[in-house]
């Protein structure tokens, strides 16, 4: 749970601090800390202690209820989460030059089997709701396709994710005159 927080609340401080034009510097100053500790933070290979956490959030002048209002910290999320490539948060995992890492995805998991795949949708495919017992992650590689949920529809373009509890109904369908890829991704818990 601990990396699950530290990578919610790294990427919040990235978010608004990259929202509001702050530098890092400019960050550290404010909150009386290191200039390497905010770079720490954000790249999510520390947790600030509650002290520090707070005068960063003063320094980036939000509203505490801002700053925690969309942080998952029980573990109880939506039943869908969707992210756009453009909300990929980008980090440097070591000092190098040439290597661009996007975070898409970190979370929580109990110990199980974890299975990789590629789906191809062809157009005009059609099958009915399925249901697997997994989590599944969907990042599309190409094409355009609708994830139709009982509750909802959601629609995924080339560079977008999608992370969701397999148990939940689902159909993706592919509208659209060219093939849908994706990578698939299985998180299954407890398989013995």
């Amino acid at each position: 749970m601990e990396n699950e927080i530290l990578v919610q609340i790294s990427q919040k401080i990235k978010s608004i601090r990259k929202d509001k034009n702050l530098t890092i510097q400019e960050i550290a100053e404010r909150a009386g800390v290191t200039k390497g500790l905010i770079s720490q933070i954000e790249n999510s290979r520390t947790l600030p202690s509650l002290l520090v956490l707070m005068q960063i959030i003063k320094a980036l002048e939000v509203d505490l209820n801002f700053f925690f209002n969309d942080l998952s910290l029980d573990g109880r999320e939506a039943p869908v989460l969707v992210l756009r490539k453009e909300e990929y948060s980008k980090f440097e995992k070591e000092p190098a030059s040439g290597y661009q890492y996007e975070r898409i995805f970190t979370r929580k998991i109990k110990s199980g089997a974890v299975d990789f795949v590629l789906l191809e949708i062809l157009p005009g495919s059609v099958r009915n709701f399925v249901t697997t017992d997994a989590f599944e992650f969907k990042y599309i590689l190409q094409g355009t396709v609708k994830y139709i949920f009982r509750d909802q529809t959601v629609e995924l373009f080339e560079g977008d994710s999608m992370l969701f509890d397999g148990r939940l109904e689902h159909n993706p369908v592919n509208e659209g005159k060219e093939i849908v890829r994706m990578l698939v991704v299985y998180f299954f818990e407890n398989m013995e």
